[in-house]
């Protein structure tokens, strides 16, 4: 079996000739500068580095120390840097983890502990280029949504039985949620997949001129009409019509597509002759079309021919981590061209974003990405840059292994009737094991 590569960046022959003996178990190479450091990872490709900051020609500062950081990470950015240094400790650690660095230790080395550093390391990389390529290989979600948050998984299995029933759908949710690719998804995912997608902002259009995009008209029906003109529901024929902010369209105009959805069939602006369609729709509003209906501003009949079946898409704030999750995505799509330093969020940015309540969803989340990428100066995306308050981030993770033992010992016991024995075997520990966990919790049987 093939050993991992740990790269030890150490200038002192006897501590590297001590790191090799000690790490047995990797395939240990030694570079003791920053030339032979950046051929080593250009040659080997190691998942670990282990760096001493006091490198020649400045053996007593960091200043070659960070410069090689700085070009290991820039050459091989999955790569973790475990940074040691006995120069102003404190403040080298604070300023290796800003500039990437994986871990530090002080000086003077202990190998056990430091063995345990590396180990972890070695641990995380390989956990993250499992998920590398798991993320390699999924495919977008329903309509081309990324999204995690069990919300929305609920949402596309909706929409996937939807989608095979020939019916008009209702999709309702704040601006910017995606309700457009929700309803492309709809229409990709359909039978009327062969046919065309045809979308109409209803709220874009002047009510003057919202009837004739719809119907269409005859050549002469109006001043400036000098040729025949098909309408969108026309051109959605066989296909899907998407009808975005049906909410804003006006009484009269309701009273006309009410006709449509009836008998399928329109009349062009000018025209005498009643032409068929076979399309499906699906319509899409922020507003609260049960309101409208109740104050007489929708049409109750229009309501229920286009609301056959009803969808609610949550707001961002109401999808459990996908604000992150997203915005890692954006970081990706955008940092290639327009700043490739970048490469990622930084903690503070992470926490502010999970934080923030994004009352313009993806569409919000979207711009201030890419307008916050143009404008880092670093490798992360910070806070900051994304002209939001940092927020501290709720991730301890003593508080939270504590928080998961107390409810799988409640659940252990409460299936065991409180028989400590029985909860012992269902948790896979010893009852001495139960018994202290259950007093270091202030836990009773």
């Amino acid at each position: 079996m093939t050993r991992p590569v740990l790269l030890v960046v150490e200038d002192d022959a006897g501590l590297a000739r001590q790191l090799r003996w000690a790490y047995e178990a990797y395939e240990v190479v030694v570079a003791p500068d920053r030339a032979a450091a950046l051929e080593a990872v250009r040659q080997h490709r190691p998942a670990v580095v282990t760096l001493d900051l006091g490198l020649p020609p400045d053996p007593d500062g960091t200043t070659e120390g960070f410069a090689t950081l700085h070009a290991i990470l820039a050459q091989a950015p999955t790569t973790k840097v475990v940074v040691a240094s006995g120069h102003g400790a404190r403040e080298s650690a604070l300023r290796a983890v800003e500039d990437g660095a994986w871990d530090f230790y002080a000086k003077p080395i202990d190998i056990d502990t430091l063995g345990l550093i590396v180990g972890r390391a070695f641990h995380v990389h390989a956990l993250e280029a499992e998920n590398r390529r798991l993320v390699g290989q999924e495919r977008p979600g329903f309509g081309g949504l990324l999204y995690a948050a069990p919300e929305m998984a609920a949402v596309a299995r909706q929409l996937e039985r939807v989608a095979r029933a020939d019916v008009s759908v209702m999709l309702l949710g704040a601006s910017g949620t995606g309700k457009e690719l929700l309803a492309r998804g709809l229409h990709d995912s359909g039978a009327r997949r062969m046919g065309e997608f045809v979308a109409i902002n209803c709220a874009a259009i002047p009510e003057t001129l919202l009837e004739a995009e719809l119907f269409g008209y005859e050549k002469g029906a109006f001043t400036g009409a000098v040729r025949t003109v098909a309408g969108k529901i026309e051109q959605a024929a066989g296909g899907t019509l998407f009808l975005d902010e049906i909410g804003d369209v006006p009484l009269p105009l309701q009273v006309k597509l009410l006709r449509f959805l009836q008998e399928r069939v329109i009349e062009r602006i000018g025209g005498r002759k009643a032409i068929a369609v076979d399309t499906r729709v699906v319509c899409a509003t922020h507003r609260d079309v049960d309101a409208m209906v109740a104050d007489g501003r929708f049409r109750d009949d229009l309501y229920y021919r286009l609301a056959e079946i009803v969808v609610r898409i949550p707001a961002l704030r109401e999808r459990t981590g996908d604000a992150a999750l997203l915005a890692k995505a954006f970081v990706a799509r955008f940092a290639p061209t327009l700043n490739p330093v970048v490469t990622g969020l930084s903690a503070d940015a992470r926490a502010a974003i999970d934080a923030h309540g994004w009352p313009g969803n993806v569409r919000e989340l979207e711009n201030r990405v890419k307008r916050a990428v143009i404008m880092a100066d670093g490798r992360h995306v910070t806070a900051a840059d994304l002209d939001l308050e940092p927020a501290a981030a709720d991730l301890d993770l003593r508080a939270a292994r504590e928080d998961a033992d107390r409810r799988a010992i409640g659940r252990a016991l409460a299936q065991a009737d409180g028989n400590i024995a029985g909860a012992s075997r269902l948790l896979g520990v010893s009852r001495p094991t139960l018994y202290d966990l259950l007093k270091s919790y202030d836990l009773h049987a």
